[in-house]
């Protein structure tokens, strides 16, 4: 698939997602949406790629957010229904960045403000430099603090407590205060980021390729689970479906 504002390569089993503005930082801008959009559909359904890096371009960051300029341009003239398409349309990728099966891993240097938080938010794993930083930036150009998934996410990251006080202030969260609040799990030098999330991926990738999707899909389901007997309802679920699946050489 060609792209105006991604790169996007597969190498064993695991795909490269590059952010491609750079002279925005990797800004989330109308056309990297549709874009977004369109490779998660196509992903959805692809067998050879098992697992995913996403990563942004440039040395200045991660992702800098919403394209102010373009949305201010053409949102806050436009109508309430459209202001709200347009708000669904940008939501909608974190939600279905947890329902394509490949595990997402995050290397992330610099700044993720915003959108940028969210995309690290909805990945399953975040790699990151002692640089990166992190906030919910919504609050702080006169927005609400919760947006993009970040206030389904960020609490149950790291509890309510602390979630609460970056959602509400619109503060950085340091690349320390990520590793300690188990944020992140693994901090390294920007020029070993890429690797670092490849040798990761390569480790998930070599799993049973079923086993891998259903566990994702089994985390994702327990995350609300209502208790722990339907959390074990799941797992049972999964586990015998997987030896079965082992035993019919499927």
């Amino acid at each position: 698939m060609d792209f105006e504002t991604l790169l996007f390569e597969e190498k064993d089993n695991i795909g490269l997602l590059t952010l491609n503005r750079p002279k925005t930082v990797n800004a989330l801008n109308q056309k990297m949406i549709e874009e977004l959009h369109a490779l998660f559909d196509a992903l959805e359904t692809n067998e050879s790629i098992r697992v995913l890096v996403l990563t942004g371009a440039g040395e200045k960051g991660f992702c800098s957010g919403m394209d102010m300029k373009e949305s201010a341009s053409q949102l806050f003239e436009a109508t309430p229904a459209l202001i709200y398409k347009h708000q669904s349309l940008a939501s909608r990728l974190f939600y279905k960045m947890r329902c394509i099966p490949q595990p997402i891993i995050a290397a992330v240097h610099g700044a993720a403000s915003g959108a940028g938080f969210s995309f690290a938010l909805a990945s399953d794993v975040r790699i990151i430099t002692p640089h990166a930083r992190f906030n919910a930036a919504y609050i702080n150009i006169g927005l609400g603090g919760a947006d993009l998934a970040s206030s389904y996410f960020l609490p149950r990251l790291i509890g309510s407590g602390r979630a609460n006080e970056f959602l509400l202030t619109g503060d950085f969260m340091s690349a320390e205060e990520a590793i300690q609040l188990g944020f992140a799990s693994r901090m390294v030098e920007k020029e070993n980021l890429v690797d670092t999330a490849f040798e990761i991926a390569g480790k998930m990738a070599s799993k049973n390729p079923l086993g891998l999707k259903m566990t994702k899909e089994a985390i994702n389901q327990n995350l609300n689970a209502g208790s722990l007997e339907q959390a074990l309802h799941v797992e049972n679920r999964n586990q015998s479906f997987l030896i079965a699946s082992m035993k019919l050489g499927a």
